[in-house]
């Protein structure tokens, strides 16, 4: 099975810990991606980041053990690598965007062909790949 959706990475968090956070249109789609069986999409960037959040000062709601075993765990995940292909996507990109993150999600959501789904203001005003905001 392979995945129609590309999930940010606080999109991933707050469907996991604090799905109240998502907007309709996301509750939407991830309620039928669980409805069909089928699965999303993560950037291996998203592991990464998640893996920082510590040291990034944010205070966590939960233990990066959990997070992690979750996303091992629960085949509704299916996770991407970085490729040679995405990271000349990212090249392409320009500067675009300036957060490395978020040129590289962007990156595989636009080689993999896939919907993003974010919240996140400055991605969305990128206009780089489609939203499901």
């Amino acid at each position: 099975m392979t995945a129609q959706l590309l999930l940010d990475t606080h999109i991933v968090l707050w469907w996991i810990y604090e799905p109240k956070k998502l907007s309709r249109d996301q509750t939407r789609m991830l309620d039928n991606v669980v409805r069909n069986g089928e699965c999303v999409g993560l950037s291996a960037m998203t592991l990464l980041e998640i893996a920082t959040m510590n040291e990034a000062k944010q205070r966590l709601t939960f233990r990066l053990d959990d997070a992690f075993q979750v996303l091992d765990t629960n085949p509704a995940f299916q996770i991407f690598p970085i490729t040679t292909e995405i990271a000349r996507e990212v090249a392409a990109m320009g500067d675009a965007l300036r957060d490395p993150g978020d040129r590289v999600i962007v990156a595989t959501a636009r080689v993999l062909r896939l919907k993003l789904v974010t919240s996140d203001e400055r991605i969305i005003a990128s206009r780089l790949v489609p939203i499901i905001e």
